[in-house]
């Protein structure tokens, strides 16, 4: 089994260290500019149903073409 390469070791490293799953931690770690915006990010709330889809859509969320927008926040807060 092919291990995939991670981009953010560092980020991948503390976020396992604050419990995180292999899964969880790997994805968020591969997300395109994931943590670039220095904690500055509006809460998800504020986001529109289509920047919460494509958030769903970098880090993998199945089934989101189908979630409304709280549907599409609890999946990336939880996933």
């Amino acid at each position: 089994m092919d291990v995939p390469s991670i981009k953010n070791e560092d980020q991948y490293k503390a976020l396992r260290n604050k419990g995180y799953s292999k899964e969880k931690a790997a994805k968020i770690a591969n997300t395109p500019d994931a943590g670039k915006k220095g904690g500055k990010a509006k809460p998800y709330e504020e986001w529109t149903k289509v920047k919460l889809y494509q958030q769903a859509k970098k880090v993998g969320i199945d089934g989101r073409s189908n979630m409304n927008k709280s549907e599409l926040i609890y999946a990336l807060r939880n996933n």
